[in-house]
């Protein structure tokens, strides 16, 4: 287990990670660095927890609104994908009929 010293508000604190994680807890602790700096400002002076807290109910608030997003996406995406079966069906009966149609009337 790797240990990492992040920094967050501007306080150092030391973690472990996975070997081979460290970049992107590198990359989660910007994202929740920038978090805790705006809500800073937002806000004023609160207690780290606090502070910590309220940064990490606003990104849990994010991640809410992303997965729903997701969520309506994949349902669109399955709707699509329903559609683009029925349609394919319906083009294969449909040239399924114009070759017999064409084979009948070439007999004749």
């Amino acid at each position: 287990m790797a240990q990492v010293t992040i920094e967050v508000n501007g306080r150092p604190y030391q973690v472990g990670c996975e070997d081979g994680q460290e970049a992107h807890l590198l990359e989660l602790v910007r994202l929740f660095d920038r978090q805790v700096r705006a809500v800073s400002q937002d806000m004023g002076q609160l207690t780290e927890t606090r502070l910590f807290l309220m940064a990490a109910l606003l990104l849990a608030d994010e991640l809410w609104d992303s997965r729903s997003r997701m969520s309506g996406v994949q349902a669109e995406l399955a709707r699509l994908q329903s559609d683009r079966a029925r349609i394919e069906s319906r083009a294969v009966a449909a040239l399924d009929g114009a070759a017999k149609r064409i084979e009948q009337l070439a007999a004749e």
